[in-house]
């Protein structure tokens, strides 16, 4: 009877480990549900597939054929698949052409996987937020975001992974702030990271004073577009209290990005940087969506720089497997 007591313990215990280990390396939600971190593979993390520049107050579904749209987007995901890649970051937000069952489409017809965002955009004096983001409190916004989380984006079951926000300056104007702390509430309910389009490091330390006075660790932010900060010593202040530092508009400075990213290898930065392009833009109401920018300079142009630069491929790994798994990863909450 002992003996089976212990194996009885044994087990029991082997049980709580198991479920000790999931819970801490949490799980990432794709378009197609959720993955364990590990399988995220190599990823660019700041990409589009299509966004709608019309207005939030008049844009819609019925704004595209998705049809369309895959018939010219797949083959540039498909070219994605065969250089090793695994995931797609879709930063679209809401009112802005976001589209679950457009980014699902693709996702299972490419094998991409593919992660969509909650969440609403600030930037470019609030031409893409719907009228009751004026009018609610950041508890409702929060409500709405944090709804989408548990249940899905509208009626798709489709769950966002991550939350996108943006601002227009700092100091943060009254809505800006508003959309800050209900991202921060959203976090804390959710453990979902934030990603705001955010530019110079004035205006993310403002939205981090924000997050940080709701109870958010600066970890859980990722400074979108940080390539515009001119001042790259302000990498270090980001990098030193856990902030992650997006350099991803590669698709249009490769030079400028090689340079940030040599800064932070000297400055033993790197376990601090994600990656990107900042590619894509089918737009709808020009023919054949527009001029859209393939996703593959980081490995056809910025890659053999870093090589020939000194960067490992343990390093390389940094930036594109390892960074974007803990960036994106959900804990349990």
């Amino acid at each position: 009877m002992a003996f089976r007591t212990i194996l009885i313990i044994a087990f029991l215990l082997s049980c709580d480990l198991a479920i000790s280990q999931s819970l801490s390396s949490g799980h990432i939600e794709t378009v197609t549900g959720r993955i364990p971190p590990d399988s995220m593979g190599i990823t660019l993390i700041h990409e589009h597939i299509l966004v709608d520049f019309i207005g939030a107050d008049q844009t819609g579904y019925e704004r595209w054929n998705r049809d369309s749209v895959i018939q010219v987007v797949l083959p540039y995901l498909m070219e994605l698949k065969k250089m090793g890649v695994a995931t797609l970051v879709e930063c679209t937000p809401s009112y802005l052409g976001k589209d679950p069952i457009l980014l699902k489409t693709l996702s299972d017809s490419s094998g991409i996987q593919i992660l969509t965002n909650t969440g609403y955009y600030g930037a470019v004096d609030e031409k893409y937020l719907p009228e009751h983001a004026f009018s609610e409190s950041s508890e409702e916004l929060s409500r709405r975001w944090i709804e989408e989380f548990e249940n899905g984006i509208e009626e798709t079951g489709i769950k966002p992974g991550f939350i996108k926000i943006s601002v227009n300056a700092a100091p943060l104007s009254q809505i800006d702030e508003k959309l800050v702390r209900a991202a921060a509430k959203t976090q804390l309910k959710t453990g979902l990271v934030i990603a705001s389009h955010t530019g110079a490091w004035n205006i993310a330390a403002a939205e981090i004073k924000v997050l940080q006075e709701e109870g958010v660790d600066p970890s859980a932010f990722i400074w979108v577009h940080a390539q515009g900060e001119e001042e790259y010593e302000r990498y270090k202040q980001a990098a030193e209290i856990g902030v992650w530092i997006s350099l991803d508009g590669i698709a249009w400075d490769v030079p400028g990005h090689l340079e940030k990213l040599i800064f932070a290898k000297e400055n033993n930065l790197l376990n601090h940087i994600l990656i990107s392009h900042d590619a894509g833009w089918y737009s709808p109401g020009e023919k054949n969506g527009g001029d859209f920018k393939g996703y593959t300079a980081i490995f056809d142009e910025l890659i053999p720089l870093l090589k020939s630069n000194g960067f490992t491929q343990k390093e390389l790994d940094l930036l594109l497997i390892d960074n974007p798994k803990k960036a994106f990863s959900i804990l349990a909450k």
